[in-house]
């Protein structure tokens, strides 16, 4: 092979690599839902409640950017779970109209719910433009209470013995961490359901020391092998996605979100989490 007929073959190849990788991030990859199962240790969680499971769904973000039904057929896929707790962590729509409210209950029809309890929190895009539309948190709060989700606003509530914060959207107009977590009991067993992981580098967390929930960073939807993801929306760049321990006993899971704000995704699956509780 001369070096011209060599070089006409790497660059076709590279087109070729290059098309096909386009088509894999643009059409594949953000529809290639994976289920992530993990262990919950929880210090004094009620005996009745060892083996059951936590689904964490999260920035689901139904609008335009993608085809919806796509969230509809997840929904269809995690229910066969039967998980017996299921929490939101924010992010529910796009908003960029009112045509998203209709959206939203045509997609939230088949709403994951769990057995024993279904709670949620809302983030920054439930608030609409600019995260300052209170209006259209108000609207999403009906939607989803019309599908008996429990929306937690800096606020705590006991199901069958374990008790979840749920801290509003850090970025809006309603965000009172310090009012979450003043009923913290470190003798009770806890969840916390807070959307934007930079949270858990506030001092507003009243000594609490067990699991923290979150989304937000999609975890960069973008990662190159081997390589950090280029963009986060965090400032602490270590929050991406996953498992972190954090200090003072606290563990941070991010999860990588079901929905995506543009139709990209590379080597960052989709995720739907669930968490088998355990005696810590």
């Amino acid at each position: 092979m001369n070096r011209k007929t060599f070089l006409q073959k790497s660059f076709y190849s590279a087109v070729g690599l290059s098309v096909a990788t386009g088509f894999y991030s643009w059409q594949i990859e953000p529809f290639w839902l994976e289920f992530v199962k993990l262990k919950m240790p929880i210090k004094k969680l009620p005996a009745h409640l060892v083996g059951k499971t936590v689904m964490q769904i999260s920035d689901i973000h139904v609008g335009n950017k993608f085809d919806y039904n796509y969230l509809i057929e997840s929904f269809q896929k995690a229910q066969a779970y039967n998980p017996d707790f299921v929490v939101y962590t924010g992010d529910f729509i796009d908003y960029e109209d009112q045509h998203q409210f209709l959206q939203l209950k045509e997609v939230f029809q088949y709403a994951v719910k769990g057995t024993l309890g279904t709670l949620g929190v809302l983030e920054n895009h439930d608030y609409g433009k600019d995260w300052v539309e209170v209006g259209v948190a108000n609207s999403v709060i009906s939607i989803l209470e019309q599908q008996q989700i429990k929306l937690l606003r800096n606020e705590e509530v006991a199901i069958q013995g374990l008790h979840f914060i749920g801290i509003d959207d850090y970025w809006g107009l309603h965000f009172n961490p310090k009012k979450a977590t003043k009923k913290f009991n470190k003798d009770l067993p806890y969840i916390a359901l807070c959307h934007n992981p930079d949270v858990c580098d506030l001092e507003v967390w009243n000594g609490y020391n067990s699991w923290i929930l979150s989304g937000h960073t999609h975890g960069g939807q973008v990662k190159p092998p081997f390589l950090k993801p280029p963009i986060l929306p965090v400032k602490n760049k270590r929050y991406s996605s996953g498992k972190i321990d954090l200090d003072n006993g606290r563990t941070l899971y991010i999860n990588r979100a079901l929905g995506c704000l543009h139709q990209v995704r590379f080597n960052v699956r989709p995720e739907i989490t669930i968490f088998e509780l355990e005696n810590a």
